[in-house]
């Protein structure tokens, strides 16, 4: 009856534009007619033929949506929702995120609304043990892996691939500290500006002018090298004055030596390019 009624809708679509012609032309041919008997006539079947368009198009939207609810919608990987018990078994859920179902020992859908902290069952901090991250990683790496579900059901490898993605999502931010930062203040609302940030101080600006040309003028590797040790022991700095600055709550002393990290990351690359050719 919902395909029916559907159909039904689709071809009142195509009688709309013609009404809405035959409209527009009997308004313009009343409007050449200088008697006000006959503007009087034109402007009564003008409102007669709007309020019949309005009716049909009142009908279409009722008709319309009446088929819309009859359609069963399609589970997607972006559209799941915080899953409270398994999918499979009914089990009530104890804590989230859940990877595997305690009773019936099947795979879950993804929680898109657990943090990457919870997902790898780390502390909300700056200073993170990864040591404790990467083996955490490693552990549902082997137990959520897609080979692990060839021969399952659709829905469990669906489940694990999109799982193991979000792992990997997961572990790979909290790997690094600028990374790691940049999340924490997302979570917090706060987001760094791309490019070149129009409040940089002008110092801190001619500094890394300054390092890049000596990057560019190195004509040694133990030249690099010593600028290498430099960037390594500036990050390390800024590392802990961020890991300071997050633990006291000072989140926009956090985003300005985020994003002076942000300049000196890639400066670190552009010197380990710089390595390379020597090699």
């Amino acid at each position: 009856m919902a395909s029916l009624n559907f159909l039904r809708t689709v071809g009142s679509c195509w009688t709309l534009p013609h009404t809405s012609r035959l409209v527009t032309n009997r308004s313009a041919a009343f409007k050449t007619v200088s008697c006000p008997a006959h503007c009087m006539v034109g402007c009564l079947i003008k409102d007669t033929c709007r309020t019949r368009t309005t009716h049909r198009a009142n009908r279409m939207e009722k008709e319309f949506t009446r088929y819309l609810s009859n359609v069963t919608s399609i589970k997607s990987y972006s559209t799941y929702n915080i899953q409270m018990s398994c999918w499979k078994c009914s089990e009530a859920f104890v804590k989230s995120p859940t990877f595997f179902c305690s009773s019936c020992k099947v795979v879950q859908p993804p929680d898109e609304g657990a943090s990457f902290f919870n997902i790898m069952d780390c502390e909300c901090i700056f200073a993170l043990d990864i040591q404790k991250l990467q083996k955490r990683y490693l552990q549902l790496q082997r137990s959520l892996h897609p080979d692990n579900f060839s021969q399952k059901s659709a829905e469990e490898q669906e489940y694990s691939e999109h799982q193991s993605a979000l792992v990997n999502k997961a572990y790979n931010t909290l790997l690094k500290p600028l990374s790691r930062g940049l999340y924490m203040l997302e979570m917090k609302g706060i987001h760094l500006n791309e490019g070149t940030d129009p409040g940089a101080d002008a110092k801190f600006l001619m500094e890394l002018m300054e390092i890049n040309e000596s990057i560019a003028q190195a004509q040694t590797q133990e030249e690099v090298d010593e600028i290498s040790k430099d960037t390594k022991w500036k990050l390390k700095d800024l590392t802990e004055k961020i890991d300071g600055a997050l633990c006291a709550g000072e989140l926009q002393a956090a985003k300005e030596l985020l994003a002076q990290m942000k300049y000196f990351s890639n400066i670190e690359e552009k010197v380990k390019e710089k390595l390379s050719g020597f090699m």
